[in-house]
């Protein structure tokens, strides 16, 4: 059974008339087709007893096509309403479908508000989005060994960066020589915008790559992706510039700790929330706890940002197959910023990452 026919299951055990899936990532997913429609209208539309169809913008249809996809494939010019055409497709093969499931978490307001129009009678109760999240949750092994090779793509990526780090360069032409090589080299996408930052500005955790210039006795932090067959790679490492003084290098020993701890202790039966709180005790008992402030980790495949979250409150047990991140962090503003991660996997016995750059604090420069 396909992970499409496990859909259409769903749609028949939950007595729904239609399912409308609407995140670009769900349906390449489902159907193999990777689309960012941007303002236009992509979605899924999948049924009990009829063939499920996709509808795209009229420009896509022929690259659909080319995918294998082997169901009806509707395509729509600018000028026309989309959804006024889904609505005559779905009629064709539920004269009135009232019973609607929809991914909640994706859908925005202005399309759901424009097919509620179409069905003015429909009820949208029903949240397909934890279901398709639990399907992908799981990885298969193809799907390992994409997550595999965009984690080489990871270290490699690494190696070109640390090569270009000087003291006098900027955040912004490292990142810009790592990914130029790398294109070079073939790999041609990130999953993410390269993130470096030197110093003090490391302690923005959600900081950007900047013309902020790299100096000697300061640490640099690289948080990088790459997409290989539509499967992305996610890592984190810190480096040392010069000789950093005594607070920055005990951030990191702590840092480089709590990360080695939890991923050596991550394995199938353990409970999400127990491992985040592994790291976090670490990092709290070496006095850092209150500049540790986002969770553990999160899950990751095809997006950067997958369910589930490994932090508090998290119940779920970790199940062998599931890919996560492992990723704490410290930051104190004005001081330093370290994080160190790798996304891994879970195995039988324990877990494997993705990327294997040494996690020792490496001096360049």
């Amino acid at each position: 059974m396909t992970q499409l026919d496990k859909v259409r299951k769903w749609v028949n055990d939950n007595e729904t008339d239609v399912a409308y899936i609407s995140n670009p990532k769900s349906i390449e997913y489902l159907t193999g087709f990777a689309s960012d429609p941007v303002e236009r209208i992509l979605g899924l539309f999948v049924f009990a007893d009829e063939d499920p169809f996709l509808f795209a913008p009229a420009l896509e249809v022929e690259a659909i096509h080319d995918t294998g996809w082997k169901y009806p494939v509707y395509g729509y010019l600018d000028h026309e309403h989309p959804f006024a055409l889904i609505a005559e497709q779905i009629k064709k093969r539920v004269n009135n479908p009232v019973q609607w499931a929809i991914e909640k978490t994706n859908l925005t307001i202005d399309h759901f508000n424009s097919i509620k129009k179409q069905f003015p009678s429909a009820a949208f109760e029903k949240n397909l989005t934890p279901f398709i999240q639990k399907l992908r949750l799981i990885k298969t092994s193809d799907e390992i060994e994409k997550l595999d090779a965009a984690g080489r793509e990871a270290d490699l990526a690494f190696k070109i960066g640390f090569e270009a780090v000087q003291a006098g360069r900027t955040e912004a032409e490292i990142a810009a020589e790592l990914e130029y090589v790398l294109k070079k080299k073939g790999v041609m996408q990130m999953s993410f915008d390269t993130l470096i930052q030197a110093g003090a500005h490391a302690a923005e955790p959600h900081g950007a790559t900047g013309m902020n210039k790299i100096k000697n006795n300061e640490l640099v932090l690289f948080d990088l992706g790459t997409i290989h067959q539509g499967y992305i790679s996610d890592a984190s490492r810190t480096v040392a510039v010069g000789q950093p003084n005594d607070k920055a290098l005990d951030i990191y020993k702590v840092c480089l700790d709590a990360q080695l701890t939890a991923q050596a202790k991550a394995r199938p039966g353990m409970i999400a929330e127990d491992l985040d709180k592994i790291a976090r005790d670490i990092i709290t008992k070496a006095g850092y706890g209150e500049y540790f402030i986002h969770r553990l980790g999160h899950g990751m495949g095809m997006g950067e940002h997958e369910f589930p979250s490994i932090m508090e409150g998290n119940k779920m047990i970790l199940e062998e197959g599931m890919c996560f991140s492992i990723e704490p962090g410290i930051y104190i503003p004005g001081v330093a910023g370290v994080r160190i991660e790798d996304c891994v996997h879970i195995t039988k016995n324990g877990c494997e990452p993705f990327t294997h750059t040494s996690k020792e604090l490496t001096y360049v420069g």
